[in-house]
């Protein structure tokens, strides 16, 4: 029997593409397969904020960060906690990636053309030990053209393969079986759908019009995790996380459903690590939504109150940016899935952002004119469209009317304004003084002695109560799905392995379906900026060594 292509690839999102460049680099012929139209090339990449984990870079070293490959494998070992046997291969990836981090990646990303934003984002700081959860530095840098931009490079470089003869684009191509013929998982059947014009995002046809069957000598599965499919995220949720959330917002579109990883398993390979997942606290509903249940993360600095449902501050350090999952295993134990942002105008102008691409046009359209435009006074434009178009923000004068509003949003009221003036009272008389005892004013402290932070990502203390500060703004916050942290489990050169712990013949896997390598190379936490940095880096090593086994 005749081969179709040396490799098939199943997912173009980014690590789909990075995987098939590195095949066309060698000269391979693929056939990359996507169950979407060919407007979603990129997948969830094109929306991401384009933040990646980069260790001692010229853009740290400007702004005075001292960073190490010995603090940044510190910091981690600390996030990862890996305690299983299964962790074998993740660690390995693991020590594998920050070595890419802190070596090659930053220049051979800027030979494709990729640029950074100056100001380097401290984002999950911790607030714990030494050798605990988080960044002991700013590490999360921001692609000059967001997701976008960083798709861009890998997307040409695909499209001119195509264009030499050596790459098959087949969008509405569905994947639904993975089998053998010779020994080696060489065959992948499925259904052709509907061709589809729907815009980027947004649910496409699932109509069949026709049945593909292709064989090649090596198949990559890149097809991405569960974050939309809230059935299956609610059925591997921990019990070290609480209750799963009745309610949630989705983060990805709603083809990010966690199909494949059931049929690779059902051909053969073996997935760890299910329970672990990357889902953020700081959601809200976007007004504007392209995908069901669209929900939009707001990346904030470290003043808002945070609070949760019954109005009571969360405990140290779960402050706004510092320990993701941490604050999600406490909300979840309250017996609330909704929390709080208390903050003034003041704080909102400078410490919000929204993550996504097309929550951030300025950087996403590489315009410097516009994003020196955030300096000015006023909260940026994406910003300001949710307070006065979202569901989920409340802006008052008074801290009265602030909470009657509150109580009104939610099925209960369940916030007893006494009790908060009192909480905002206590912290308030706290900024006043040049010494605290609450470790959140320490932390806004902390933060503006690093210049990134002063200029653009705190503001300066302040008094919740004061009127010059105001209005006062209250955000609630829902469960926002994101990333699966387990996964496939791969060796070192991405080849899919069995239960037995053997290489699953001709099976290759990468990004999000790979746990971001490994099967979980994050372990229980992530340091961010580390998904998009994980499918490159993954991607490239799949693509690297099936070229190399069908030489």
């Amino acid at each position: 029997m005749a081969y179709d292509a040396d490799v098939i690839v199943i997912g173009a999102g980014l690590a789909g593409l990075a995987a098939t460049a590195e095949l066309v680099d060698a000269g391979r012929k693929v056939i990359l397969l996507d169950q979407e139209p060919e407007q979603s090339l990129g997948g969830q990449a094109h929306w991401s904020f384009g933040g990646l984990f980069l260790v001692d870079s010229p853009e740290q070293r400007r702004l005075r960060i001292r960073d190490s490959h010995a603090l940044a494998w510190q910091d981690w070992l600390g996030t990862a906690g890996f305690d299983r046997p299964e962790d074998h291969w993740p660690r390995a990836w693991a020590e594998a990636y920050v070595d890419f981090a802190a070596g090659e990646k930053r220049s051979w990303l800027h030979r494709q053309g990729v640029r950074f934003f100056p100001v380097v984002g401290w984002a999950e700081r911790g607030g714990y030990a030494a050798t605990g959860h988080g960044n002991s530095v700013p590490r999360f840098h921001i692609t000059w053209g967001t997701g976008p931009g960083l798709v861009a490079p890998f997307a040409r470089r695909v499209r001119a393969g195509a264009a030499r003869g050596l790459v098959d684009l087949r969008f509405r191509h569905r994947v639904t079986s993975l089998t053998r013929s010779a020994g080696s998982v060489d065959t992948v059947g499925g259904e052709v759908l509907a061709p589809s014009d729907v815009p980027r995002g947004r649910p496409s046809s699932r109509e069949v019009t026709g049945a593909f069957e292709l064989r090649a000598q090596a198949v990559i599965v890149t097809s991405g995790g569960i974050g939309g499919n809230h059935e299956l995220v609610r059925a591997n949720w921990p019990e070290r996380l609480g209750t799963p959330p009745e309610r949630m917002l989705s983060g990805v579109p709603a083809h990010v459903d966690g199909r494949m990883l059931g049929i690779a398993e059902a051909a053969g390979g073996r997935i760890i690590n299910r329970d672990r997942m990357w889902h953020y606290t700081e959601g809200i509903e976007n007004w504007d939504p392209i995908w069901p249940l669209h929900g939009i993360r707001i990346l904030s600095g470290p003043s808002p109150l945070w609070l949760d449902a019954r109005g009571r501050r969360l405990p140290v350090p779960l402050f706004p940016g510092f320990d993701t999952l941490g604050t999600l295993e406490h909300i979840m134990r309250t017996g609330h899935d909704h929390t709080w942002f208390v903050l003034t105008r003041k704080i909102i102008e400078k410490e919000f952002t929204l993550s996504g691409s097309e929550q951030n046009p300025d950087l996403t359209g590489k315009s410097v004119r516009d994003v020196l435009g955030r300096a000015r006074a006023g909260a940026p434009g994406p910003v300001q469209a949710f307070m006065d178009r979202g569901t989920d923000f409340i802006v008052e004068r008074s801290l009265p009317d602030l909470v009657r509003r509150m109580n009104a949003l939610t099925e209960e009221p369940l916030i007893d304004e006494a009790a908060l003036r009192g909480e905002i009272v206590a912290r308030d008389r706290e900024i006043a003084n040049s010494f605290t005892k609450d470790l959140q004013v320490t932390a806004m402290r902390g933060a503006r002695k690093y210049l990134g932070d002063r200029l653009i990502r705190t503001a300066a203390p302040h008094r919740l109560l004061d009127p010059k500060a105001g209005p006062l703004i209250a955000v609630r916050l829902s469960i926002l799905t994101r990333k699966t942290l387990g996964g496939l489990e791969t060796d070192l050169s991405s080849r899919v392995l069995t239960d037995g712990g053997a290489p699953l013949p001709g099976v290759y896997a990468a990004g999000e379906a790979a746990g971001f390598g490994g099967g979980g190379v994050h372990g229980y936490r992530s340091l961010e900026g580390t998904f998009l940095g994980g499918c490159l880096f993954s991607g490239r090593t799949a693509g690297r060594a099936a070229a190399r086994a069908v030489a």
